[in-house]
Protein backbone atom coordinates (compact mmCIF):
# COMPACT_ATOMS: atom_id res chain seq x y z
CA UNK A 1 0.00 0.00 0.00
CA UNK A 2 1.36 3.41 -0.95
CA UNK A 3 1.40 5.78 2.04
CA UNK A 4 3.05 8.84 0.52
CA UNK A 5 5.13 9.75 -2.53
CA UNK A 6 8.11 7.68 -1.33
CA UNK A 7 6.66 5.31 1.30
CA UNK A 8 5.11 1.88 0.74
CA UNK A 9 3.71 -0.32 3.51
CA UNK A 10 3.73 -4.12 3.67
CA UNK A 11 1.08 -4.86 6.31
CA UNK A 12 0.53 -8.24 7.98
CA UNK A 13 -2.10 -9.35 10.50
CA UNK A 14 0.33 -11.27 12.68
CA UNK A 15 -2.21 -12.06 15.40
CA UNK A 16 0.04 -11.08 18.32
CA UNK A 17 -1.89 -9.91 21.38
CA UNK A 18 0.47 -6.95 21.83
CA UNK A 19 0.09 -5.90 18.17
CA UNK A 20 -3.54 -4.79 17.78
CA UNK A 21 -4.03 -3.75 14.18
CA UNK A 22 -1.23 -5.98 12.91
CA UNK A 23 2.33 -5.09 11.93
CA UNK A 24 4.11 -3.10 9.23
CA UNK A 25 7.31 -3.13 7.25
CA UNK A 26 8.07 -0.09 5.13
CA UNK A 27 9.86 0.34 1.82
CA UNK A 28 11.12 3.89 1.23
CA UNK A 29 12.34 5.39 -2.04
CA UNK A 30 11.53 5.01 -5.73
CA UNK A 31 10.56 1.52 -6.99
CA UNK A 32 12.02 2.45 -10.38
CA UNK A 33 15.40 3.29 -8.86
CA UNK A 34 16.32 2.15 -5.36
CA UNK A 35 14.64 1.66 -1.99
CA UNK A 36 15.31 1.06 1.69
CA UNK A 37 13.51 -1.49 3.88
CA UNK A 38 12.70 -0.68 7.50
CA UNK A 39 12.80 -3.80 9.74
CA UNK A 40 12.53 -7.44 8.70
CA UNK A 41 9.66 -9.00 10.66
CA UNK A 42 9.92 -11.98 12.99
CA UNK A 43 11.05 -15.57 12.49
CA UNK A 44 7.75 -16.71 10.97
CA UNK A 45 8.22 -17.83 7.38
CA UNK A 46 4.85 -16.36 6.36
CA UNK A 47 5.85 -12.87 7.53
CA UNK A 48 9.22 -13.01 5.76
CA UNK A 49 7.65 -14.38 2.59
CA UNK A 50 5.14 -11.53 2.56
CA UNK A 51 7.95 -8.98 2.78
CA UNK A 52 9.81 -10.63 -0.09
CA UNK A 53 6.60 -11.00 -2.11
CA UNK A 54 5.89 -7.30 -1.67
CA UNK A 55 9.46 -6.55 -2.73
CA UNK A 56 8.76 -8.54 -5.90
CA UNK A 57 5.50 -6.61 -6.35
CA UNK A 58 7.49 -3.36 -6.26
CA UNK A 59 9.61 -4.68 -9.12
CA UNK A 60 12.61 -5.81 -7.05
CA UNK A 61 14.37 -2.44 -7.10
CA UNK A 62 17.92 -2.20 -5.82
CA UNK A 63 17.70 -2.42 -2.04
CA UNK A 64 20.20 0.17 -0.86
CA UNK A 65 19.94 -0.73 2.83
CA UNK A 66 17.97 -2.48 5.53
CA UNK A 67 17.30 -0.14 8.46
CA UNK A 68 16.61 -1.64 11.88
CA UNK A 69 14.56 0.25 14.48
CA UNK A 70 15.66 -1.96 17.39
CA UNK A 71 16.72 -5.44 18.36
CA UNK A 72 13.48 -7.19 19.34
CA UNK A 73 12.83 -10.49 17.58
CA UNK A 74 9.84 -9.24 15.59
CA UNK A 75 12.05 -6.61 13.94
CA UNK A 76 15.18 -8.65 13.20
CA UNK A 77 13.82 -12.21 13.07
CA UNK A 78 13.74 -12.28 9.28
CA UNK A 79 17.04 -10.49 8.79
CA UNK A 80 19.10 -13.54 7.84
CA UNK A 81 16.76 -14.57 5.02
CA UNK A 82 16.11 -11.06 3.73
CA UNK A 83 19.83 -10.26 3.76
CA UNK A 84 20.50 -13.51 1.91
CA UNK A 85 17.93 -12.56 -0.74
CA UNK A 86 19.06 -8.95 -1.22
CA UNK A 87 22.65 -8.62 0.11
CA UNK A 88 21.71 -5.11 1.22
CA UNK A 89 23.87 -3.59 3.98
CA UNK A 90 22.24 -3.39 7.40
CA UNK A 91 22.11 -0.09 9.29
CA UNK A 92 21.30 0.06 12.99
CA UNK A 93 22.23 1.41 16.40
CA UNK A 94 25.87 0.71 17.39
CA UNK A 95 24.65 -1.42 20.31
CA UNK A 96 23.23 -3.91 17.79
CA UNK A 97 26.32 -4.33 15.61
CA UNK A 98 27.63 -7.53 17.17
CA UNK A 99 24.20 -9.17 17.41
CA UNK A 100 23.29 -8.42 13.81
CA UNK A 101 26.66 -9.48 12.44
CA UNK A 102 26.18 -12.89 14.06
CA UNK A 103 22.72 -13.21 12.50
CA UNK A 104 23.91 -12.61 8.93
CA UNK A 105 27.46 -13.91 9.34
CA UNK A 106 29.07 -10.81 7.85
CA UNK A 107 30.38 -8.03 10.09
CA UNK A 108 31.35 -5.86 7.12
CA UNK A 109 27.70 -5.61 6.04
CA UNK A 110 26.70 -3.97 9.35
CA UNK A 111 26.84 -0.17 9.46
CA UNK A 112 26.54 1.54 12.84
CA UNK A 113 24.54 4.75 12.62
CA UNK A 114 25.03 7.97 14.55
CA UNK A 115 22.27 10.12 15.97
CA UNK A 116 20.80 12.42 13.29
CA UNK A 117 22.83 10.72 10.56
CA UNK A 118 21.27 11.03 7.10
CA UNK A 119 20.65 7.97 4.92
CA UNK A 120 20.13 8.86 1.26
CA UNK A 121 17.97 6.92 -1.19
CA UNK A 122 16.55 7.99 -4.57
CA UNK A 123 17.32 11.66 -3.91
CA UNK A 124 15.60 11.79 -0.51
CA UNK A 125 17.01 11.47 2.99
CA UNK A 126 16.01 9.58 6.11
CA UNK A 127 17.33 10.93 9.41
CA UNK A 128 18.18 8.48 12.19
CA UNK A 129 16.89 9.64 15.58
CA UNK A 130 18.21 7.79 18.63
CA UNK A 131 15.15 7.23 20.81
CA UNK A 132 15.82 4.99 23.84
CA UNK A 133 13.02 4.06 26.21
CA UNK A 134 11.22 1.13 24.65
CA UNK A 135 14.68 -0.32 24.20
CA UNK A 136 18.12 1.23 24.61
CA UNK A 137 19.04 0.54 20.95
CA UNK A 138 15.89 2.08 19.46
CA UNK A 139 15.98 4.40 16.44
CA UNK A 140 13.13 6.31 14.80
CA UNK A 141 13.59 7.45 11.21
CA UNK A 142 12.39 10.79 9.85
CA UNK A 143 11.61 11.41 6.18
CA UNK A 144 11.37 15.20 5.90
CA UNK A 145 10.44 15.24 2.19
CA UNK A 146 7.19 13.39 2.94
CA UNK A 147 6.78 14.63 6.55
CA UNK A 148 6.75 11.02 7.72
CA UNK A 149 8.00 9.72 11.08
CA UNK A 150 8.78 6.00 11.33
CA UNK A 151 8.39 5.28 15.03
CA UNK A 152 9.21 1.58 15.30
CA UNK A 153 7.90 0.50 18.69
CA UNK A 154 8.28 3.91 20.35
CA UNK A 155 4.77 4.88 19.28
CA UNK A 156 2.22 2.32 18.07
CA UNK A 157 -0.83 2.94 15.92
CA UNK A 158 -3.64 1.82 18.21
CA UNK A 159 -2.20 1.10 21.66
CA UNK A 160 0.51 2.24 24.04
CA UNK A 161 3.88 0.52 23.83
CA UNK A 162 5.85 -1.30 26.50
CA UNK A 163 8.64 0.78 27.99
CA UNK A 164 11.89 -0.28 29.59
CA UNK A 165 13.02 3.14 30.83
CA UNK A 166 10.23 5.69 31.13
CA UNK A 167 12.46 8.68 31.86
CA UNK A 168 14.40 8.04 28.66
CA UNK A 169 11.17 7.32 26.78
CA UNK A 170 9.60 10.67 27.66
CA UNK A 171 12.75 12.47 26.53
CA UNK A 172 12.62 10.52 23.26
CA UNK A 173 9.02 11.59 22.63
CA UNK A 174 10.00 15.22 23.15
CA UNK A 175 12.92 14.68 20.76
CA UNK A 176 10.87 13.34 17.84
CA UNK A 177 8.21 16.00 18.40
CA UNK A 178 10.80 18.59 17.31
CA UNK A 179 10.53 17.26 13.75
CA UNK A 180 7.43 18.38 11.85
CA UNK A 181 5.45 15.40 10.58
CA UNK A 182 1.97 14.75 9.20
CA UNK A 183 2.16 10.93 9.03
CA UNK A 184 3.29 8.42 11.64
CA UNK A 185 4.32 4.98 10.42
CA UNK A 186 4.49 2.64 13.43
CA UNK A 187 5.82 -0.91 13.42
CA UNK A 188 2.49 -2.14 14.80
CA UNK A 189 -1.05 -0.88 14.33
CA UNK A 190 -2.53 1.36 11.64
CA UNK A 191 -0.54 4.10 9.97
CA UNK A 192 -1.65 7.51 11.29
CA UNK A 193 -2.51 9.70 8.31
CA UNK A 194 -3.39 13.42 8.45
CA UNK A 195 -4.85 14.95 10.51
CA UNK A 196 -4.31 12.25 13.18
CA UNK A 197 -0.67 11.74 12.28
CA UNK A 198 0.48 15.14 13.47
CA UNK A 199 -1.00 14.54 16.95
CA UNK A 200 -0.38 10.83 17.61
CA UNK A 201 3.03 11.15 19.27
CA UNK A 202 1.92 14.01 21.49
CA UNK A 203 -1.21 12.09 22.45
CA UNK A 204 0.98 9.19 23.59
CA UNK A 205 3.03 11.61 25.67
CA UNK A 206 -0.16 12.96 27.25
CA UNK A 207 -1.32 9.39 27.87
CA UNK A 208 1.84 8.68 29.87
CA UNK A 209 1.44 11.87 31.89
CA UNK A 210 -2.18 10.94 32.62
CA UNK A 211 -1.16 7.42 33.63
CA UNK A 212 1.42 8.79 36.07
CA UNK A 213 -1.28 10.98 37.63
CA UNK A 214 -3.55 7.93 37.99
CA UNK A 215 -0.78 5.96 39.70
CA UNK A 216 -0.13 8.83 42.11
CA UNK A 217 -3.86 8.92 42.88
CA UNK A 218 -3.78 5.16 43.61
CA UNK A 219 -0.85 5.66 45.96
CA UNK A 220 -2.76 8.47 47.68
CA UNK A 221 -5.59 5.97 48.28
CA UNK A 222 -3.14 3.75 50.13
CA UNK A 223 -2.64 1.17 47.36
CA UNK A 224 0.97 0.05 47.62
CA UNK A 225 1.35 -3.05 45.42
CA UNK A 226 1.53 -3.25 41.65
CA UNK A 227 -1.40 -5.66 41.21
CA UNK A 228 -3.67 -3.44 43.29
CA UNK A 229 -2.66 -0.37 41.30
CA UNK A 230 -3.29 -2.21 38.00
CA UNK A 231 -6.76 -3.21 39.16
CA UNK A 232 -7.46 0.37 40.21
CA UNK A 233 -6.48 2.18 37.02
CA UNK A 234 -7.08 -0.32 34.21
CA UNK A 235 -10.51 -1.39 32.88
CA UNK A 236 -12.21 -4.29 34.62
CA UNK A 237 -12.46 -6.17 31.32
CA UNK A 238 -8.68 -6.18 30.80
CA UNK A 239 -7.85 -9.61 29.35
CA UNK A 240 -5.57 -12.02 31.17
CA UNK A 241 -3.09 -11.83 28.30
CA UNK A 242 -2.73 -8.06 28.70
CA UNK A 243 -2.40 -8.00 32.50
CA UNK A 244 1.38 -8.74 32.47
CA UNK A 245 1.87 -5.85 30.03
CA UNK A 246 -0.20 -3.56 32.25
CA UNK A 247 1.82 -4.63 35.30
CA UNK A 248 5.05 -3.94 33.45
CA UNK A 249 3.86 -0.47 32.45
CA UNK A 250 2.85 0.36 36.02
CA UNK A 251 6.25 -0.81 37.25
CA UNK A 252 8.06 1.45 34.75
CA UNK A 253 6.06 4.42 36.01
CA UNK A 254 6.86 3.52 39.60
CA UNK A 255 10.57 3.21 38.81
CA UNK A 256 10.47 6.69 37.24
CA UNK A 257 8.75 8.06 40.34
CA UNK A 258 11.46 6.39 42.45
CA UNK A 259 14.14 8.04 40.32
CA UNK A 260 12.32 11.36 40.63
CA UNK A 261 12.35 11.04 44.44
CA UNK A 262 8.55 11.11 44.68
CA UNK A 263 8.05 7.63 46.17
CA UNK A 264 9.98 5.01 48.11
CA UNK A 265 10.01 1.22 47.84
CA UNK A 266 10.77 -1.64 50.19
CA UNK A 267 10.07 -5.32 49.43
CA UNK A 268 7.93 -4.40 46.40
CA UNK A 269 5.77 -2.10 48.54
CA UNK A 270 5.54 1.45 47.15
CA UNK A 271 4.68 4.53 49.19
CA UNK A 272 4.60 8.26 48.60
CA UNK A 273 7.31 10.27 50.32
CA UNK A 274 5.48 12.66 52.60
Amino acid sequence: MKISEHVYNMHIDDGHIAHPGGSNNFFVGDPDKEMILIDTGDYEKEWINQILDYYDHLGKPKLKAILITHGHYDHIGGLDRIYEATKAPVMAHPLLADKLSKIIGNREAIISLQDEELISVSGIHLKALFTPGHKEDHICYYLESDLVMFTGDSVLGSSSTSVKNLSEYMKSLDYVLKFKHDIVCPAHGPVAMPPKGSDLINSQKMHRIKRETQILDSLEKGLTEINDIVNDIYPRHLTEGLKPIASHNVRTHLIKLLDDGVIQMKDEIFNLIR
